[in-house]
């Protein structure tokens, strides 16, 4: 089983050419379950694979508490693994074929309202080159709303603010292009002319943000100044970099954008993964109907 499990995954990084963190994902799924088979069942081949198996061993994660996300993510290894054996002629019969994925609670992405945002935005102190820095951290996050490994891994010859685009590489290695507002533009420009010269130091590459020893941003440290930021305003809610990316998406389609716009804007593959702000957006407007009209409570 292991040289196959090896087989998959150069599939997965040269044909499909998939990121490093799927691959490792799909790698400790597999292994655990070559584990779990050699401790339990005595087997080592994949051919010696039945569905009863499977299902067994999906049970017996469930029993160690693992969370539904997670269970669904090593269904989902097991279902590729074998279908890649079927196809290849490694196997005569697709063992997973039938495997049911285990289903997940869906919860509503939570978001900051316009006006949190905006004081949210004008927490940081554009003074100094640090809040050059995090002023247009912040404004591009929401702008754009990047994955904070987006924001982390951009790169001075992505951006371009003439023609007020920046040039994303997201997950599996896709690359989009994303409209950059006047606002986050103004805060970009302040801190390239003014800010990021004072943090560059001879060992400096071409990443935009910088800390204050001319290294990239790490996300921890995007969390925690964005943690730091949010208590400086009051805003008590739960808030993290993932956060500005809710509240891009949601603002949009609350303004009238059309989905698959925002979709593009995201860098969802399925628009399946984008309707969740649908949701969201009805939510908002249930309130507002509850709210105001005169028979919509009962008093």
């Amino acid at each position: 089983m292991e040289n196959d499990i090896e087989l998959l995954l150069l599939h997965l990084a040269t044909e499909r050419g998939l990121s490093t963190n799927y691959q490792l994902s799909t790698r400790h799924s597999l292994e655990s379950f070559a584990g779990w088979l050699k401790e339990f069942h005595s087997l080592q081949k994949t051919t010696d694979v039945h569905p009863q198996h499977l299902t067994e061993y999906l049970a017996h994660r469930k029993s160690q508490a693992l969370a539904a996300a997670s269970l669904k993510l090593e269904a989902v290894a097991l279902r590729i693994f074998f279908r890649f054996l079927t196809t290849r002629g490694h196997i005569p019969q697709d063992p997973a074929r039938f495997l049911v994925l285990p289903k997940i609670e869906q919860y509503l992405p939570e978001t900051l309202t316009p006006p949190s945002m905006e004081r949210f935005l004008e927490s940081a102190n554009a003074l100094s080159p640090l809040g050059l820095r995090d002023r247009a951290m912040l404004e591009l996050l929401y702008a754009c709303g990047l994955r904070v490994f987006e924001l982390c891994s951009l790169r001075l010859e992505n951006l371009d603010l003439e023609a007020s685009f920046v040039r994303v590489t997201g997950k599996g290695n896709k690359t989009r292009l994303i409209p950059v507002g006047s606002k986050a533009k103004e805060s970009m420009t302040r801190y390239l002319h003014s800010g990021r010269p004072q943090l560059v130091t001879a060992r400096t590459g071409t990443h935009i943000f910088l800390s204050i020893r001319g290294k990239k941003l790490t996300p921890q440290r995007i969390w925690q100044l964005i943690k730091e930021y949010a208590a400086r305003v009051g805003i008590d809610s739960n808030v993290y970099p993932h956060l500005f990316r809710h509240s891009f998406a949601t603002h949009l389609l609350s303004n009238g954008a059309d989905l698959r716009i925002i979709q593009e804007l995201l860098g969802h593959t399925d628009i399946s993964t984008t309707q969740i702000y649908t949701h969201v957006d009805q939510r908002a407007l249930h309130e507002v109907h509850r709210k105001f009209h005169p028979r919509a409570s009962v008093f």
